[in-house]
């Protein structure tokens, strides 16, 4: 058990957290939410000890490990990759090191070997002698290949230096498991792994995500933090929402009679727990659900952005876009070649790749960004599409504007002030904060931006290559409704679960020896055996 007593943390005269009391019990995951920069990884870090809080204090239940998901990428780069995955468990790490070099010394004396012996039994106790075995399974799991474990860490690339640090943090099954982020930079069957390995883990978990299929799929609980405040709710990431949403419609419904506000509360959570049957975490969660105290559920007071494309400058007609033989090569390497495709309206097709960079050029391409391609491509006369793509560092670089003028920028016609900023302020930006500069904008700030610029353009088709980068899950969760609520045509890639199983009617692959097109959801996508074969076949024809 974690108990946090009184937690306050301040910095100068800003408050993250006062008056922090929290519980944290055996065998639940808790998944942590709020806004960028309300303090997630923070208080992770006082879990841990890295940082220590302005008042209160954290105690534990003695002789419970923890592990925790290290975030510097650089600092086992000089140890083998198998050897860093044991680090994970120190005990048995350091038995394992003393033993060793008790075992190398020359002068071995008896006081030596009774030492040894001590050792001995303490590592076979630890399941010390499956150690190697374990964690090279992990790795395995987690996608790093055998011919890798033996490797310095530093000669790995970035994406299979987060594998092995969260094989660190997951090795020896420890009481307590911090996570930060765990699936950046994890592919789908990776994460599914990671999902069904902590969805079945009976220790204290306590994840931060963006991804809100991970957190429905793990978590047991959320924990908001809110306005300096932090409170547990029963419940994985969809139900906190729409039981949120729920209270917050019903405390503006100053008609609706006290007793059809509970009987519609009690419904919800009926429907939701019967639902929760289904899921990876089903009976503890379900349990959990059925003995909700109607007063845990509160509204939010979180803001979401007004992320919202319904407004188009014209309708499209039936032509909307036609590719012929589309091929891309950079670098002498094929990200995709042999793209033929027929886009209708109203489809919204999510753009896949085990490339990154095969999406991204497709989206170039289709944008006029770049022309060094084979094939063609063809628009509808009556299209009048708008992006934003992985990277916008170029709508913002040398602009000293401030954030009316960057945004009128991309009206037509003369707008007054006061309409450019009706658009900003959908996206949050309020008062004062539209005069700042465009140049000092955080990640997040700029992709808000760039979503107003596009709801400011009218598109009826969209483009979206990884739209979720920077994003807090507010802004994820606006931006999930806003696709799905929008009448054109959507081309997409994303990484978040989420929003493509809920917003894809189409899936196209793009491979080197071709592309694979499906008419079908996200999820049936990755489950069917006979789109699995085909794609092994194309990468292996590639």
């Amino acid at each position: 058990m974690i108990t946090v007593s009184n937690l306050s943390l301040r910095y100068g005269k800003r408050t993250l957290f006062e008056d922090v009391n929290l519980k944290f019990t055996q065998g639940n995951c808790y998944g942590i939410i709020g806004a960028n920069g309300a303090g997630k990884s923070t208080f992770l870090k006082i879990l841990s000890g890295e940082i220590d809080p302005t008042t209160g204090s954290v105690s534990f239940t003695p002789g419970e490990r923890m592990a925790v998901l290290k975030q510097n990428h650089y600092e086992f780069d000089e140890f083998p990759v198998i050897e860093t995955v044991l680090m994970g468990h120190k005990e048995l790490y350091n038995t394992m090191k003393e033993k060793d070099a008790i075992y190398l010394k020359e002068d071995f004396t008896d006081a030596d070997g009774e030492r040894a012996g001590e050792l001995e039994n303490l590592f076979a106790e630890m399941d010390g002698w499956n150690a190697e075995s374990n964690a090279a399974t992990l790795l395995s799991n987690l996608g790093i290949k055998e011919d890798t474990h033996y490797k310095l860490v530093k000669e790995l690339d970035g994406t299979q230096k987060v594998r092995v640090l969260l094989a660190q943090a997951l090795f020896g099954k420890p009481d307590i498991l911090l996570l930060d982020e765990p699936t950046n930079d994890l592919d789908i069957n990776t994460i599914s792994w990671l999902e069904d390995f902590l969805a079945g883990y009976e220790a204290i978990v306590l994840v931060v995500s963006h991804d809100r299929h991970f957190l429905d799929t793990v978590c047991t609980h959320v924990v908001d933090i809110d306005f300096g405040k932090m409170t547990i709710y029963t419940g994985n990431y969809t139900f906190w929402y729409q039981s949120s949403q729920l209270a917050l419609k019903q405390r503006s419904d100053q008609n609706k009679k006290l007793e059809e506000k509970v009987k519609e509360l009690q419904e919800f959570i009926s429907r939701f727990s019967a639902n929760a049957s289904k899921s990876k975490q089903a009976t503890s969660r379900k349990k959990a659900l059925d003995k909700i105290n109607l007063d845990e559920i509160k509204p939010s007071n979180r803001k979401y952005p007004a992320i919202m494309f319904n407004q188009q400058s014209r309708e499209a007609g039936d032509q909307i876009l036609q590719i012929e033989n589309l091929g891309k090569t950079l670098n002498g390497e094929v990200l995709f070649s042999n793209i033929n495709l027929m886009v209708n309206k109203g489809d919204k097709v999510a753009v896949l790749s085990q490339n990154s960079l095969a999406t991204s050029a497709f989206y170039d391409i289709l944008t006029g960004r770049d022309t060094d391609f084979t094939g063609s491509f063809k628009w509808g006369v009556t299209i009048n599409p708008a992006d934003i793509p992985m990277d916008n560092a170029e709508y913002f670089k040398g602009s000293d504007l401030n954030l009316v003028d960057w945004l009128r920028q991309y009206a037509s016609g003369d707008k007054d002030e006061q309409f450019i900023r009706s658009f900003l302020g959908r996206m949050l930006f309020s008062g004062e904060e539209v005069l700042k500069k465009s140049t000092v904008l955080s990640g997040g700030e700029k992709m808000r931006c760039m979503f107003s610029r596009m709801m400011l353009q009218q598109p009826n088709l969209l483009l979206f290559d990884e739209p979720t980068n920077h994003l807090d899950l507010e802004s994820i969760t606006a931006l999930n409704n806003g696709m799905k609520d929008f009448k054109g045509t959507i081309l997409f890639t994303s990484r978040d679960h989420e929003l493509t199983q809920t917003v894809a009617t189409r899936i196209i692959e793009l491979t080197p020896a071709g592309m694979i097109d499906k008419m079908m959801s996200y999820d049936d996508y990755i489950k069917s055996d006979a789109v699995q074969k085909q794609r092994e076949e194309m990468y292996d024809l590639a």
